[in-house]
């Protein structure tokens, strides 16, 4: 089993397989158009801009799962992206990434890297930890995504090689991304 073998849907409803995507790296994000990380779609679609013709495809997959930050219909959370934030690169059809609905490759994806922390610098990692301990606190265990914009980089071979949480600045990736091109 691995990211290839599995098919996803596109935000227009059209099925599409990962393997399509065979030879690229991938960097794999759940987003959402009304939270504190939203911005992060900006540094997300530069560094698809930087680098899709050296090889790089960003897939979204929108998620309402968290405190409801994506409650607009595919159709609504692509003009968003669109108008917001110049978002190109391809959004999915909105869905569950964890618990027992989460979607089959999010649930293969947090068995291949870990929860490692959000990062303690980040302004917003306060705002973050009170939320999911007053309001979440079961999603503070184990290894499943914990908010909205947690990232999976996968490399050429459909390997996950790492996981970069919320508090983790699409800008901070580019040298790991930089690495697998």
């Amino acid at each position: 089993m691995g990211v290839y073998d599995f098919t996803v849907k596109t935000n227009r409803g059209e099925e599409k397989n990962l393997s399509d995507y065979r030879g690229k790296v991938l960097l794999i994000v759940n987003t959402a158009s009304k939270c504190g990380f939203t911005p992060q779609y900006e540094g997300l679609e530069a560094l698809y801009k930087k680098y899709k013709d050296k090889g790089l495809e960003i897939l979204g997959f929108p998620c309402n799962q968290f405190a409801e930050q994506d409650p607009g219909s595919n159709e609504e959370i692509q003009q968003f992206c669109r108008l917001n934030y110049g978002v190109t690169f391809q959004l999915f059809e909105k869905g569950d990434v964890r618990g027992e609905n989460a979607q089959p490759l999010f649930k293969y994806l947090t068995s291949q890297k870990a929860f490692k922390g959000f990062d303690p610098n980040h302004k917003n990692t306060p705002i973050l930890n009170k939320v999911l301990k007053e309001k979440f606190p079961e999603y503070l265990e184990g290894d499943s995504i914990k908010w909205n914009f947690t990232k999976f980089l996968v490399d050429k071979e459909g390997n996950v090689v790492d996981r970069f949480e919320p508090t983790t600045e699409p800008s901070a990736i580019e040298p790991a991304i930089e690495k697998l091109l």
